[in-house]
């Protein structure tokens, strides 16, 4: 019994074309604030911070997924609203350092990584020190748990001001709807 079909011609040329992958927008935050911005794909990116596909998945704002932190081996991963980050022990990576609500993060970092000491050491040698970093605390936590305390902090800030909007739109309108409605409407309301 013979199957009758098509023989699709295969193109050896097809199989050697790799897919190319999108590059992004990443700012590199090292241990001393310096940062450079990079323009790299998604492979770049976990060869660099040694992390799964899957674990940079949830960065892809294409997709939706909800706000995560994910402890691997090597690095923090975090995808908190607009905060969208990698973090290693020795630097942190994060996505869109153009948008108007990373770029006050990006700031905060670069003001709060330098370790307390390299600080002192610099006003010891008579350099300026940076803007704010004279009331810098008593911290010598790990960079990792610093970088990660300070998207912590800027994520907590953006969400209770978006609360107070909607508070402030909301009260209003339930002020009103509590003088319209009485408990004998309630009541009456229930029963029928």
């Amino acid at each position: 019994m013979a199957r009758d079909g098509y023989v699709v011609p295969v193109d050896p040329q097809a199989s050697l074309k790799k897919k190319t992958a999108v590059s992004r927008s990443w700012i590199l935050l090292d241990s001393t604030g310096a940062g450079t911005i990079l323009d790299v794909d998604k492979y770049a990116i976990m060869h660099r911070v040694q992390i799964h596909a899957r674990d940079l998945r949830i960065l892809d704002p294409l997709l939706s997924y909800p706000s995560t932190v994910l402890g691997r081996e090597r690095a923090i991963v975090l995808n908190l609203e607009h905060i969208k980050a990698i973090i290693t022990a020795e630097e942190v990576l994060l996505r869109d350092p153009l948008d108007d609500n990373v770029i006050p993060i990006v700031e905060e970092l670069r003001r709060r990584l330098p370790p307390v000491n390299a600080i002192r050491q610099g006003q010891r040698d008579g350099k300026e020190p940076l803007d704010g970093q004279n009331d810098v605390e008593e911290d010598e936590s790990p960079f990792e748990f610093r970088a990660l305390e300070v998207a912590l902090e800027a994520i907590c800030s953006f969400l209770d001001a978006r609360t107070r909007e909607l508070e402030t739109a909301t009260y209003p309108a339930l002020d009103e709807l509590t003088s319209k409605v009485s408990g004998y409407y309630l009541f009456v309301s229930w029963f029928s």
